[in-house]
């Protein structure tokens, strides 16, 4: 891939969980190509390792370390094996999480019809709370445990800093998806929490809040078998007035720009929409 604009990430080593996802690998292959040596961490070692021989290809530097990012071992299992490699860490992209079918409901609004009929459908009433936390533990757990890990590498360093993911969802909460909505929400909120927490220690800490993009995650949900938008892909549509999903490359300026200290050196503690105008947009 070809970087909107260059910083230099010379000598820099840069962790991105779920670094092998659609958004993830993006992440990955921008910063390589400013010149950071980049840890893939993803619970995929395989998908890992594939992204790193392209990055290699390429001409960057970067190495796939399989972890689970809901387990403190795990992670600092490669923790231990990313400083072998590349030493300590000057950047954190936390890119891992997701959402999960029991966590959601069927339908957007709740229909008393369905209940004790529920076959195929779930409403409100019957979100499974395992699943609920699952989704919770993800997105929040799995930012804040990476977080607390990796983040004592950057103690004393006077160029470090986190990136987390939050969403759309966060701002306003989307039909169906209560959990990961919620759990979004967290991740807001913790980054302007960190941000505070560490800034006597010089590490910025903020979070890109993505709009729609098309990932395998959420694709048949926004598409039909033939490629088609379903109705919900024409409602957000509807919503965003630059009346498209964005590219996966549309959000590698504002990561760039967000860990390059001469670009955002006095930022920190906020959270970057890229949404074609989503959160700008009440509908009238």
């Amino acid at each position: 891939m070809t970087v909107p604009f260059k910083i230099d990430l010379s000598g820099k080593v840069a962790v991105v969980t779920g670094g092998a996802g659609v958004l993830g690998s993006y992440f990955c292959r921008a910063l390589a190509e400013c010149g950071a040596k980049v840890a893939i961490v993803n619970r995929s070692l395989e998908k890992g390792e594939k992204l790193s021989a392209e990055i290699a290809a390429a001409g960057g530097t970067a190495m796939a370390f399989s972890a689970d990012v809901l387990k403190v071992d795990s992670v600092k299992a490669a923790r231990d094996k990313i400083h072998e490699a590349f030493g300590t860490v000057d950047i954190l992209i936390n890119g891992a999480g997701g959402n999960h079918p029991k966590g959601s409901t069927s339908e957007e609004y709740f229909n008393r019809s369905l209940l004790g009929n529920t076959e195929g459908k779930t409403t409100f009433f019957d979100m499974d709370p395992e699943g609920v936390g699952y989704v919770f533990d993800l997105n929040f757990l799995g930012t804040l445990i990476p977080s607390q890990i990796f983040a004592l590498d950057m103690v004393g360093k006077t160029d470090a800093t986190i990136v987390n993911i939050s969403s759309m969802a966060a701002y306003s909460p989307m039909t169906k998806v209560p959990a990961y909505a919620g759990a979004k929400a967290a991740i807001s909120n913790f980054t302007y929490w960190l941000a505070v927490h560490l800034s006597k220690e010089g590490i910025r800490v903020n979070a890109l809040a993505p709009g729609f993009f098309l990932t395998e995650q959420n694709r048949t949900l926004l598409t039909n078998e033939d490629g088609s938008l379903t109705p919900r892909s024409e409602k957000i549509l509807n919503h965003t007035p630059m009346e498209r999903f964005g590219e996966p490359q549309e959000l590698v300026g504002t990561l760039l720009w967000l860990v390059s200290k001469e670009a955002s050196g006095f930022v920190t503690g906020v959270v970057v929409p890229v949404d074609g105008g989503f959160q700008a947009y009440s509908g009238v």
